[in-house]
């Protein structure tokens, strides 16, 4: 597996997600609000986004939320292109 995962660093407003299957995020809710419209211009239609405690948007409502250690993780994937 580990050859299939990379962690990167960088400005995540500047980043190419085009390659990702997964991506991973702990940002606040107005980032995650900004981030989103590229997010869904650069991801493959299946690409899952997970979340640490901050969501995207009530019209965007994740597909499961779960709590651990009684924080809530929220998982959406992208949808396909209209």
């Amino acid at each position: 597996m580990a050859d299939r995962v990379s962690f990167r660093q960088g400005d995540v407003f500047e980043a190419d997600f085009h390659d990702a299957t997964v991506v991973t995020l702990f940002l606040r809710t107005d980032y995650n609000r900004k981030l989103r419209p590229r997010l869904l211009a650069q991801l493959k239609p299946g690409t899952r986004i997970v979340s640490h405690e901050h969501d995207f948007a009530e019209d965007w409502p994740p597909e499961k939320t779960e709590r651990v250690a009684g924080k809530p993780i929220h998982r959406w994937t992208v949808p396909p292109r209209k």
